[in-house]
């Protein structure tokens, strides 16, 4: 016959089955480590810090955040060094009141820590600047083959938006897309008996070389050398 019994007989391991604990044997009186929730906003890592320092050595702890945007997720953990403090900070500041929010504090037993719960809590947390990403990402240099790509894809989709509008009936004069249409690049031919070519003059300008070229009685004029060239 199946008989229920104390879930805390059975306690989930890392990586690895629940195992029975031995009788006379309590997690309670070994605990160190403590479940904080409804952190309210502010009370980050150094308030934190500087408020339970106050009954005992803190070890380590640490707030949960957004990956993203590096807020706080209002739960946390903290570790003090003797487990006779962690019982007394559990039982002081369960459903204690501290900025309209009532804490939720309680004992974590040694076997339901997690290993990767203090996992990069000494570097802390440093937030993505997604904002600076994108920008980057937007106004980078492209090649002709890149900008060709993005224009197909702003047609793709400025087509579908016509598509639509016509089928909802609506009689829209539709603006010219701009930079769909890139002028071909220029190139300079030279005859077959048009050689030795000779470089008649040449000016830097702004670090950029402008050379003149005679090639007979033809003269052509390269303003867009692929590579800077320093003075």
């Amino acid at each position: 016959m199946f008989t229920c019994q104390n879930d805390a007989d059975f306690l989930p391991l890392e990586g690895g089955s629940a195992r029975k604990l031995p009788k006379g044997e309590s997690s309670e009186n070994k605990a160190t480590v403590l479940y904080i929730g409804r952190i309210p906003h502010g009370f980050y890592e150094e308030e934190m810090e500087g408020f339970f320092k106050q009954f005992g050595t803190v070890k380590r702890l640490r707030i949960t955040r957004n990956r993203k945007t590096g807020k706080s997720k209002h739960y946390g953990f903290i570790e003090f060094e003797y487990p006779e403090v962690a019982k007394i900070v559990a039982e002081c500041m369960h459903n204690y009141l501290l900025f309209e929010h009532m804490l939720q504090v309680y004992l974590i037993p040694p076997e339901r820590v997690q290993p990767k719960l203090w996992r990069g809590v000494d570097r802390g947390h440093k937030s993505v600047n997604f904002v600076q990403i994108a920008r980057k990402r937007q106004n980078k240099e492209r090649t002709l083959e890149e900008h060709k790509k993005l224009v197909q894809k702003i047609l793709k989709r400025d087509l579908k938006r016509r598509e639509k509008i016509e089928a909802a009936g609506i009689d829209y004069e539709f603006p010219e897309v701009v930079g769909a249409n890139q002028p071909l690049s220029k190139k300079v031919k030279f005859d077959e008996d048009a050689w030795p070519i000779v470089i008649s003059s040449y000016t830097l300008v702004t670090g950029w070389l402008r050379l003149e070229i005679a090639a007979g009685e033809k003269r052509s004029t390269f303003s867009d050398i692929s590579a800077p060239i320093s003075a």
